[in-house]
């Protein structure tokens, strides 16, 4: 009897880690599409624009000012898509700073879908090399938000930007899994999503933004990321969440200084 039972539950196990490896964009990314007709609504100075890569078309959007003191390059995190994550605009229109914001695979207006993570930083690189080029010679800092941190600290330590900043980051994919579901063996997590392994090859200054109440990642992480990147500033925002970060003084204001490098 108990030599069955255990067969059953070995087998129950298997096929759960073979579901988890087949589902995990479902599990990690929840995009939201738009229609190809819809009208964001940021004004007149911000522009939709298209980055080609293989098999897809990534939509993102551009706010140009007349005369702006450098870029800011926005990988943002897993859920929604430009309508809600571009909403801060204003507050790079009084920084002076141009703000570049593309749309993975599957999200908003973007086509395609996401299939690896090799393929999601090929593509933060397609779109950087879209942009970057017309500012060349002005600041050009790259900010990622919670999943685009790793994107973000990735596409640093290749490009080495003015500044990088990262925004209720995460030391790893794999440090999460470990803590939402330890019984996941390691080798099965096809999204490693080494922020830590990256940070430590950025030469730019860093700074490390998160909410001391952030109950989606923990603040912890920021401890880590400082060991691999002794340079990062890091930035605790008291009482502030994962998804509200800018209604607070110290987000805008570390936000404002790592601008103004």
């Amino acid at each position: 009897m108990w030599i069955g039972f255990a067969a059953v539950a070995a087998g129950a196990y298997a096929a759960l880690l073979a579901l988890l490896w087949a589902a995990q964009e479902r599990l990690i990314f929840m995009p939201q599409p738009l229609p190809a007709a819809h009208r964001f609504a940021f004004g007149t100075d911000v522009h939709g624009t298209w980055v080609d890569v293989p098999g897809a078309r990534l939509h993102a959007l551009h706010l140009q000012l007349p005369a702006p003191a450098g870029l800011v390059f926005f990988l943002h995190g897993n859920a929604g898509n430009l309508d809600g994550w571009f909403a801060d605009v204003d507050f790079y229109r009084r920084a002076g700073h141009d703000l570049f914001m593309p749309d993975y695979r599957g999200y908003g207006k973007s086509s395609g879908r996401i299939d690896s993570e090799a393929q999601l930083h090929a593509d933060v690189r397609a779109a950087w090399a879209a942009v970057a080029p017309r500012y060349e010679g002005r600041p050009r800092v790259i900010v990622g938000q919670s999943l685009g941190a790793a994107l973000a600290a990735s596409l640093a330590a290749e490009v080495q930007p003015d500044a990088l900043v990262l925004i209720a980051p995460y030391e790893s994919g794999r440090a999460l899994a470990a803590e939402y579901d330890p019984w996941v063996p390691q080798a099965l997590l096809r999204y490693p999503l080494r922020t830590d392994a990256a940070l430590a090859r950025v030469t730019a200054p860093v700074w490390l933004i998160h909410g001391d109440a952030d109950d989606v990642i923990a603040f912890a992480h920021n401890e880590r990321l400082q060991r691999v990147a002794p340079h990062a500033t890091l930035v605790p925002v008291h009482g502030g969440g994962h998804n509200d970060l800018p209604a607070f003084a110290a987000y805008r204001d570390a936000l404002r200084a790592a601008l103004a490098r």
